[in-house]
């Protein structure tokens, strides 16, 4: 099944995607829908109102969602073209709602900074409160997976060993277009994970690199706080990066970002020059 928040008029509405509409389920957005503790038989059984699945208008996936959990240096092949040794432990940072904005939105490109980078993530949706969860009830606590590009201000990030400053500018982190349930992908099989920066592939990686997998973290971040219905965790990016490399590039005003997840969807936003 595939889920969705679309802008409809003066209001929001969480959407099942079908192949030939998106039926409105009864939620606001489906950070709304998820706390229902029967959401999955509400939106497979929803019959609202329906809407063409071409030219959608899609929202933040989830809205305001309590927590968006974020981690870092989780591709293995890439942390060791770096030289560096896998982690013990995941890195984790966090971000705040404002950022993020829906599929086909611009992304913002603050004045403040000129290092505005590109990281294309598998993000995972929490579908229940869950706390100390084993590896079975973490994965049951999966709502499903969308697509999220972490969108980052590298000089901001960098101006202290904590990164939050750079992740969470405003309007910046594309989440969307849709949430997958998991029953319809296969992880085990690997999902690729792309992103293109006016049609050039600048990364592609797939799932399968991750070192610490969707089950892994929700357990090992549920040991740290109880995660609830929409909370979103952004799993990392592979490598190809433009700080990383030699001249290093970045964003620039007008540039075409597509981040692609395999059998999940894709998000394709314009940059545009932050304004007065």
């Amino acid at each position: 099944m595939r889920l969705a928040t679309i802008r409809t008029g003066d209001r929001t509405a969480a959407v099942r995607v079908d192949a030939d509409a998106a039926v409105e389920v009864g939620a606001a957005d489906l950070g709304e829908l998820l706390t229902d503790p029967g959401w999955a038989q509400r939106a497979a059984t929803a019959d609202g109102t329906r809407h063409p699945v071409d030219g959608l208008d899609h929202a933040p996936l989830v809205s305001r969602p309590e927590k968006i959990i974020c981690v870092g240096l989780n591709y293995r092949r890439h942390i060791l073209e770096m030289g560096r040794q896998l982690p013990e432990h995941p890195t984790i940072f966090a971000k705040y709602p404002p950022a993020l904005i829906g599929a086909t939105d611009p992304v913002v490109l603050p004045a403040a900074s000129t290092a505005m980078d590109w990281e294309a993530e598998l993000a995972v949706v929490v579908g229940t409160t869950v706390r100390h969860a084993d590896p079975d009830q973490a994965a049951a606590a999966i709502a499903g997976y969308t697509v999220l590009n972490d969108v980052t201000a590298r000089d901001w990030q960098y101006r202290t060993p904590q990164w939050l400053a750079g992740k969470t500018f405003e309007a910046t982190t594309p989440l969307g277009p849709s949430l997958v349930t998991p029953d319809e992908l296969d992880l085990d099989a690997g999902l690729s994970v792309e992103c293109l920066v006016n049609g050039e592939v600048v990364q592609s990686s797939d799932s399968t690199e991750l070192v610490f997998d969707p089950p892994r973290l929700v357990a090992y971040l549920s040991t740290i706080c109880t995660l609830r219905p929409g909370d979103v965790i952004a799993t990392g990016t592979p490598g190809g990066v433009g700080h990383a490399r030699k001249p290093p590039r970045y964003l620039a005003d007008g540039d075409v970002l597509v981040t692609r997840i395999g059998g999940v969807g894709e998000c394709r936003n314009t940059c545009r020059a932050e304004r007065p």
